[in-house]
C-alpha cells in the first residue's frame, strides 16, 4: 500500500511561518465545499456542513484506501473563505452578515465518481442529509500572500493587516476572498493554541 502525506508534499501551502508573510502560487486543486451565511461561531449551518465536509471526505480516504489504488492519506485540514456582499463592512466585530463557503481540498486521485459514491453512503448510513449540498470543485486560487497565526481568531487582525501591507509593499492590490486554513480541530484545542494559515489572493 503507498502511503502518502499531502501536507508534507504541500508543505509550502500548509506549512507557512509564523513570523514573516510568504508569497505563494497556488495551483489549482479539487475541494468538496458547501456555501452558507452566518456568524460560524453560532450558525448550526456552519457546525453541520462541517460534520458533512469531514465525513464525505473521510468516507473517501477509506474508499480510495480499499480500492484498487490502495493508497492511504490523511484528511486535508478544513478551510474558509469569508466575506460579505460590500467587503467595505466586512468587519470581525458583527459576524451575522459573513458569507462563507468551507471546504476540504480533496488528492487528484478522488473523482466526481468516488464523491458521489461517498455522499450517497454518508446520507443513508449517517443520515447527514446536508452532505447532499456538497459540491466537487477545482478551485484555483494562485498568487497569495499567507502567514501562519497562533492563538484565538479574535486576534487576527494584526497578521491580516500584516498580509495586506505585505501585498501593497509588492506592488500588488488585494482579489478573492479572505482565506483561512485550520490545522488545529477549534472544537478541541485550547484557543491560545489554534494554529491558522491566514491567506489573501492578491493581483
Amino acid at each position: 500500500m503507498t502511503k502518502i502525506d499531502l501536507k508534507k508534499e504541500l508543505k509550502h501551502l500548509y506549512h507557512p511561518s509564523a513570523k514573516q508573510v510568504s508569497m505563494v502560487d497556488v495551483p489549482p486543486m479539487n475541494f468538496l465545499m458547501i456555501d452558507g451565511q452566518g456568524d460560524p461561531n453560532t450558525s448550526q449551518a456552519y457546525q453541520n456542513a462541517i460534520e458533512a465536509l469531514f465525513s464525505v471526505s473521510y468516507t473517501l480516504k477509506f474508499m480510495i484506501k480499499k480500492g484498487a489504488q490502495a493508497i492511504d492519506y490523511g484528511v486535508m485540514p478544513l478551510e474558509g473563505l469569508w466575506w460579505t456582499e460590500d467587503m467595505a463592512r466586512f468587519s470581525t466585530d458583527d459576524k451575522n452578515n459573513w458569507l462563507w463557503t468551507a471546504m476540504i481540498m480533496q488528492p487528484e486521485y478522488v473523482t466526481e465518481a468516488f464523491v458521489k459514491e461517498a455522499v450517497e453512503q454518508v446520507t443513508k448510513k449517517k443520515g447527514i442529509a446536508v452532505a447532499a449540498h456538497l459540491r466537487f470543485e477545482c478551485f484555483h486560487e494562485g498568487r497569495s500572500a499567507q502567514i501562519l497565526h497562533i492563538g484565538p481568531f479574535s486576534a487576527e487582525k494584526p497578521n491580516v493587516d500584516r498580509v495586506h501591507a505585505a501585498i501593497e509593499a509588492h506592488g500588488c492590490r488585494l482579489a478573492g476572498k479572505h482565506h483561512e486554513i485550520y490545522l488545529s480541530d477549534f472544537r478541541k484545542a485550547l484557543p491560545e493554541k489554534l494554529k491558522t494559515i491566514i491567506r489573501q489572493p492578491m493581483i
